[in-house]
C-alpha cells in the first residue's frame, strides 16, 4: 500500500485559519458578553441578591435593630396557625380568580370594539389607557366617593332603578373586595386592551374572508379565527394578570386599607404590616416567600396548561 503525504505547503497554512476562527470567535464572545453583562449585573445586584437574601431571613428571627438568629422553620409554621395570613391567603385568591377573568374578558371587549375603523377611535383608546397612568391616590379618592353608600351617585342610581337597600361597598365586610375588584378591572382594562389590540393587527385578514364566504358568522369567526390567532397574546396577557393579581398592594392600601376589618387584607400588605410596623422582618420574609411560591406555582401550571393546549 502507497501512503500520500499531504503537500507541505498545506500544514503550515491551516494554523493561521484556526487561529483567526478562534480570534473571530472570542471577539464575538465578548462582543455579546458586553451587550449581556450590564443587565446582568443590574438583575444581580437588584433581584438576584435581595431574593437570596430573602430566602436567608425567612428561617430567622430579625427585627432589624439587633442581629439575627436563626430558627429555622418556626416562622413559616406560625405562618400555617395565623388566622390572619389564612385570611390575606383567601383574599388574595379571592381577588386574583375574579380579577383576572374579568379584566380579560373587558380588555379583550374594549380591543375588538376599538380595532375598528370608527371616527375618533385614537381619542377612544386613549380615554381608556388614561387610568393606568392616573395617580392611585387620586382614582382611591374619586372611587371612595362614587362608592359612598349615602350619597354616591352608584348608590343613588340604583335607588333610582328600585333596589331599595344598595350595597354599602367599601364600609360592608361583603361588597369591599367585589369594590376593588371593579376599580381594579376598571384601571388596568386599557392598559392589556392595547396588548390585545397589537394582538389583533396579527390575525390575516384573509382567513376573516374565507370564513365568510363559508357562511361563517361573525360569533363563528371569532371562536375559530381570532381567539387561535389571538392564543399567544391571550397567554402573556394571562400570566401577567395572574402575577399582577397576586401582589396588589397600593389599591388596597389606599382604598380600603385592608378593611373593614381584614376583608380586603392581602398577602402584600400583611408582609408589610409585619415587616415595616411591626419590625418582624423575618416574619414578613417568610410570609413573602410563601407569596413567590404560590405565584411560581400559578406560573409554571399557566405555562403547562397553554403548552398542553397547543399540543
Amino acid at each position: 500500500m502507497v501512503t500520500t503525504a499531504a503537500p507541505p505547503h498545506l500544514a503550515p497554512d491551516r494554523a493561521p485559519r484556526r487561529r483567526r476562527g478562534s480570534r473571530l470567535m472570542l471577539r464575538n464572545l465578548l462582543i455579546g458578553w458586553t451587550f449581556i453583562l450590564p443587565n446582568f449585573i443590574g438583575f444581580a445586584v437588584l433581584t438576584l441578591v435581595p431574593v437570596l437574601t430573602l430566602f436567608y431571613m425567612s428561617f430567622t428571627d430579625w427585627n432589624i435593630f439587633g442581629s439575627s438568629s436563626w430558627i429555622g422553620l418556626d416562622n413559616f409554621t406560625r405562618l400555617a396557625g395565623d388566622a390572619t395570613f389564612r385570611t390575606s391567603l383567601w383574599n388574595t385568591l379571592y381577588f386574583t380568580a375574579v380579577h383576572v377573568p374579568l379584566t380579560l374578558a373587558a380588555s379583550l371587549g374594549l380591543a375588538l370594539l376599538l380595532n375598528r375603523k370608527l371616527r375618533g377611535v385614537t381619542f377612544f383608546r386613549t380615554v381608556a389607557f388614561f387610568p393606568y397612568i392616573t395617580s392611585i391616590v387620586a382614582i382611591a379618592a374619586v372611587w371612595n366617593m362614587l362608592f359612598s353608600p349615602e350619597l354616591g351617585p352608584i348608590n343613588q342610581f340604583l335607588r333610582f332603578i328600585g333596589i331599595e337597600n344598595p350595597p354599602e361597598w367599601t364600609v360592608s365586610t361583603t361588597w369591599s373586595m367585589p369594590a376593588v375588584i371593579i376599580v381594579s378591572t376598571w384601571r388596568f382594562m386599557g392598559y392589556y386592551m392595547l396588548l390585545f389590540l397589537a394582538g389583533l393587527q396579527t390575525v390575516p385578514r384573509e382567513l376573516h374572508e374565507a370564513a365568510r364566504m363559508d357562511g361563517a358568522g361573525a360569533w363563528q369567526r371569532f371562536l375559530n379565527v381570532t381567539m387561535p390567532c389571538l392564543r399567544p397574546t391571550t397567554f402573556f396577557v394571562t400570566v401577567m394578570l395572574t402575577i399582577n393579581a397576586l401582589k396588589v398592594f397600593d389599591l388596597v392600601l389606599v382604598m380600603t386599607n385592608g378593611g373593614p376589618g381584614t376583608s380586603t387584607m392581602v398577602i402584600s400588605q400583611f408582609i408589610w404590616q409585619r415587616g415595616f410596623t411591626e419590625n418582624q422582618f423575618g416574619y414578613a420574609a417568610a410570609a413573602a416567600v410563601v407569596l413567590f411560591g404560590l405565584s411560581i406555582a400559578i406560573t409554571i401550571f399557566q405555562f403547562l396548561w397553554n403548552k398542553r393546549r397547543e399540543a
